[in-house]
């Protein structure tokens, strides 16, 4: 967290004095489907969650149906309308609304607008965070290698279902870059 005048991500303590993470601070990641903004790494908040921003463009899907053996997961609703689908369910939630995706169940979430969308994702237990740093050096140094992503999904506890993506976009009106992807090898 450069901005916030961190070199490495340590345990706040309040010792160097107030920490205040303004709206254009934090590491930020992209992705195409969706963003990541770092707000609270695990190793600052000791262990107990992160804390990441994810903007996701207008009728973006942003993963494919997925769980997470690990942890927890609580979206809050800054800006726009998310669509989710938890388990067996499809749910909507708005500004101020809360979604959460418990440990251990199917899902996965997209903009279910025409204008950007903004959630607060906290991630209890911390760590997942470290996941997206990651996935985004995989893409940087090997462009998308489905092999290396599902072998770093495994070490994080993550399994996906990658076939699952054309469905959803069918379904609810959604884009994702896989499609083109696969559309370009085609």
């Amino acid at each position: 967290m450069e901005a916030a005048g961190l070199s490495a991500p340590k345990r706040f303590d309040a010792s160097r004095g107030p920490r205040i993470v303004g709206p254009a601070d934090g590491k930020a990641l992209e992705f195409g489907s969706f963003g990541v903004r770092f707000l609270a790494y695990a190793e600052e908040t000791g262990g107990g969650f992160s804390l990441i921003e994810h903007p996701i463009p207008p009728r973006m899907l942003v993963a494919p149906l997925h769980r997470h053996t690990r942890e927890d997961e609580y979206s809050f609703v800054l800006e726009g309308r998310m669509g989710a689908l938890l388990g067996d369910q499809v749910v909507y939630a708005e500004p101020g609304d809360l979604a959460f995706k418990p440990g251990n169940q199917w899902h996965t979430f997209w903009n279910a607008g025409d204008t950007p969308c903004r959630i607060l994702e906290i991630i209890s237990p911390g760590g997942f965070e470290h996941y997206f740093e990651e996935m985004a050096e995989v893409m940087a140094t090997h462009g998308f290698d489905p092999e290396r992503i599902v072998a770093l999904a495994g070490r994080y506890g993550l399994e996906a279902d990658p076939e699952s993506i054309p469905r959803l976009c069918e379904e609810h009106g959604l884009d994702h870059p896989a499609l083109h992807a696969a559309a370009a090898e085609a």
